[in-house]
């Protein structure tokens, strides 16, 4: 928890998302369950309409976030449609650079354990960099040798973003699961964390420039 004029501020950490069968909801619960865990965090979860829509208020919580977070499936190696008319709408926050310096990061579900899911992540990476965010990655170690398995956290590997694996015939109460959602939970947790030491940097940096100007 930060403190501005001696007021205690909260970290707010948004999560946009689309899912397109309900594998991704689970994982972003997931991800908002780790966040919701460090003191100080306040964290929102903002669901695309089947249309690919957001309300206002949504967009506005888009504006207002220390922290945004992308997600969708991965459908032919790319984010649903959906989401892909999210990030043109954002066009509009673009021009004026509203989410400059916000933290983001990114997440992601398919049925395989490759499913060209890196593929989707790139496609995050590049969003939030059109919008000057600062990237986080997972920051985990993978686990991969002999005795590990699903349970293990970040067992499909990812570095850059967040991954998950659903099988095709799989319902959302079944996967993802184990070291999928644990990963989500640790990814949550660093977002929001990464997204305060950012915040106390940069207020040091602003009252270092007050008084500079001041002396």
């Amino acid at each position: 928890m930060l403190f501005r004029s001696g007021v205690p501020t909260m970290t707010k950490l948004a999560i946009v998302y689309y899912s397109g069968y309900g594998h991704t909801d689970v994982q972003a619960n997931a991800v908002a369950e780790g966040a919701r865990g460090v003191e100080g965090a306040e964290v929102e979860l903002l669901k695309l309409s089947e249309d690919g829509e957001l309300d206002a208020a949504a967009w506005a919580a888009l504006d207002a976030a220390d922290a945004i977070v992308y997600g969708s499936p991965t459908y032919m190696g790319a984010p649903a449609w959906q989401f892909k008319k999210f990030a043109d709408a954002s066009s509009k926050p673009w021009f004026t650079q509203n989410w400059k310096d916000k933290i983001a990061g990114g997440f992601t579900t398919s049925a395989t354990a490759n499913g060209d899911k890196f593929s989707t992540i790139q496609y995050f990476i590049t969003l939030s960099q059109q919008h000057g965010q600062l990237w986080c990655g997972v920051g985990l170690m993978p686990a991969n040798t002999k005795a590990d398995g699903p349970e293990k956290l970040n067992w499909t590997g990812g570095y850059s973003g967040l991954l998950a694996i659903a099988p095709s015939d799989s319902s959302p109460e079944e996967y993802p699961t184990g070291g999928d959602l644990d990963t989500a939970r640790s990814y949550g947790q660093r977002l929001v964390e990464t997204a305060k030491r950012w915040n106390r940097s940069e207020e040091r940096r602003v009252g270092k420039e007050c008084r500079s100007r001041w002396s």
